[in-house]
């Protein structure tokens, strides 16, 4: 693996790095000012400015890798621009490289039919709408997929959608125009084809927003993370996406590339926290010395240094894999980046914390924010026990090949 960025993804990461420092993290407490006033009723008007702004300096859509719609770059080349972006939590929406929407995105690319890609993809591409992934139930352990309890059941030339969903990242958004919905078409069917993945407009009759989840008393406005009723909803057959059956098989497909794009972001936002760390103590005295010659400071940035870089190599391995070999292959990779890029950045964003004592935990910094993020990141794209559950399975599998049993 060559791990020199080729001089396209340099140049792109240098332009996107002074656009990060020119516009975004000046414009962050603004964003989420703006935010906390409109809440789920609009979306902060900065945002608007800025995407405008990203869109014309051609930062936009540097995402969705083997598509003519996206920057031509593969899942490597990607990886370094979404950790650059990753510094700030609301910066990969600037660029339009933000969940769900990017997994949506490459859901209809790859799946979608010429219509429906017409219709929903193309304003997605260009900022115009938000979309949302339905699958997480509150009555289940929705970390398996196969336990999912709700149904789609053909009726005519429509289908009837019917079941509870939570925490559905982006629902909230005003600006949220489609939902891609998973529930059982056939429960009768082989465990890994019974489900489907259908496409909801959100002012489809029976769509219901319970109420706002929040995450550690966190609203994430605008977007939210919402508990959703659907009631007898009726959506054109033509909706499915590929077939009855192939829920499944597009639910694994959307996880791969998502997966990288959290994994670097994450690690962008440790070396954010561990600068700040660094700053902290050099500029702190306690006990008549700055805080920074104390071994034990030193002995954290150390550690923070090395997660860091480690992670970092893990993830771009997987991205490498995915690239030549494909996700299927590459699978034990992105489960192990899964586990290891979200404790990472907790246990960094940890130490950033207690360098700045009480202040770590207030408002007046981001690191927080940036923890909570972390910590919640651990179940948005499945919970370590699951990760940790595969990566085992197929150790074990290949020491048995190693040993001919």
């Amino acid at each position: 693996m060559d791990f020199e960025y080729s001089p396209k993804v340099q140049a792109l990461a240098g332009r996107l790095q002074a656009f990060m420092a020119e516009e975004v993290l000046p414009n962050e407490a603004l964003h989420e000012r703006q935010a906390a006033e409109l809440q789920f009723s609009k979306a902060p008007p900065v945002m608007a400015e800025l995407k405008a702004k990203a869109r014309a300096a051609g930062l936009w859509n540097l995402f969705l890798p083997d598509s003519e719609r996206g920057a031509g770059l593969s899942n490597l080349e990607y990886a370094p621009l979404s950790e650059i972006m990753g510094q700030s939590l609301f910066a990969p929406e600037v660029f339009n490289c933000n969940a769900p929407d990017t997994g949506n995105m490459e859901v209809l690319e790859r799946y979608g039919s010429e219509a429906q890609k017409a219709r929903w993809l193309e304003p997605l591409l260009a900022g115009e709408i938000r979309s949302a992934f339905a699958m997480t139930e509150p009555q289940v352990a929705s970390s398996d997929a196969t336990n999912i309890e709700a149904r789609i059941e053909r009726d005519g030339d429509h289908y009837l959608l019917n079941g509870r969903k939570w925490y559905i990242t982006g629902a909230g958004h005003p600006d949220c125009r489609i939902i891609i919905f998973m529930g059982k078409t056939d429960p009768a069917a082989e465990r890994h084809r019974q489900q489907s993945m259908i496409l909801v407009p959100c002012d489809t009759p029976g769509v219901e927003i319970v109420r706002p989840m929040q995450a550690f008393g966190n609203c994430d406005w605008p977007g939210g993370h919402m508990e959703l009723a659907f009631n007898d909803v009726r959506v054109p057959a033509e909706n499915i996406l590929l077939g009855e059956g192939r829920g499944f098989e597009i639910a694994q497909g959307r996880l791969g590339p998502g997966r990288i794009h959290h994994c670097m972001r994450l690690i962008g936002l440790a070396e954010r926290a561990l600068a700040a760390l660094c700053a902290r103590v050099e500029a702190r005295v306690a006990f008549g010395k700055p805080l920074a010659v104390r071994d034990t400071v030193r002995a954290d940035i150390a550690e923070c240094r090395m997660e860091i870089e480690q992670a970092r190599l893990l993830v771009l391995k997987a991205a490498d894999r995915m690239d030549r070999v494909g996700n299927k292959a590459a699978r034990r990779e992105i489960a192990m980046i899964k586990v290891v890029a979200p404790n990472m950045a907790q246990r960094v964003i940890e130490r950033a914390i207690q360098a700045h004592g009480a202040a770590g935990v207030s408002q007046d910094f981001f690191l927080a924010q940036a923890f909570v993020y972390a910590r919640t990141i651990r179940f948005a794209d499945g919970p370590d026990e699951v990760h940790r559950a595969q990566i085992g399975k197929l150790e074990l599998r290949e020491q048995a090949a190693r040993r001919g049993g």
